[in-house]
């Protein structure tokens, strides 16, 4: 019986140390995956508008069906062919993916509050203005805030984009 509350003991410490660091683990590697996400689909809608020969726009949206116009990017976002730049999606052609809204309480912003949609013309490079010459950061925080968790995704005005975290990147806070 002792035998059994010793091994019932230690077995209860180790889980002790063990749950919060494979909380972390599991928290960080979701938000990994919300910010590749989106550099994966903007990286489509590049790659698709130099294929094509036409521009293709990603957009924040709430319904996965019509840009939002918010730059709130947490309810989700669609990628489509836009030729026109008109930033709504055409019936006909529909949308080449669209991702649902991210993990409840994590925040994707973009803290100028300028970027709603990013269209790439048919040479791959961003096609709209107002995007500053160091570009704009993406910030995704989980309902925490805590740095350790916080990513973000870089967009250069040229249209080079790339993840950070706030150890790699200045803008990433």
């Amino acid at each position: 019986m002792i035998e059994l509350l010793v091994v019932i003991t230690i077995v209860a410490i180790l889980m002790g140390i063990g749950a919060p660091s494979y909380k972390y683990v599991t928290n960080s590697n979701r938000m990994s995956a919300e910010v590749n996400g989106l550099l994966g689909d903007m990286q489509l809608a590049r790659a698709e508008a130099v294929k094509d020969g036409m521009s293709v726009t990603v957009c924040s949206s709430n319904d996965q069906l019509k840009c939002s116009g918010s730059s709130d990017w947490s309810g989700g976002w669609i990628v489509f062919t836009d030729p026109s730049d008109s930033g709504v999606v055409d019936p006909d052609r529909g949308t080449l993916r669209a991702q649902k809204a991210l993990h409840a309480g994590d925040t994707l912003v973009d803290q100028t509050g300028t970027l709603s949609k990013a269209t790439f013309n048919r040479a791959g490079l961003l096609s709209f203005t107002g995007i500053p010459i160091d570009g704009i950061t993406l910030t995704l925080h989980d309902p925490s805030g805590a740095k350790d968790h916080t990513r973000c995704l870089w967009i250069a005005s040229q249209g080079l984009i790339t993840t950070q975290t706030p150890a790699t990147g200045p803008g990433c806070k």
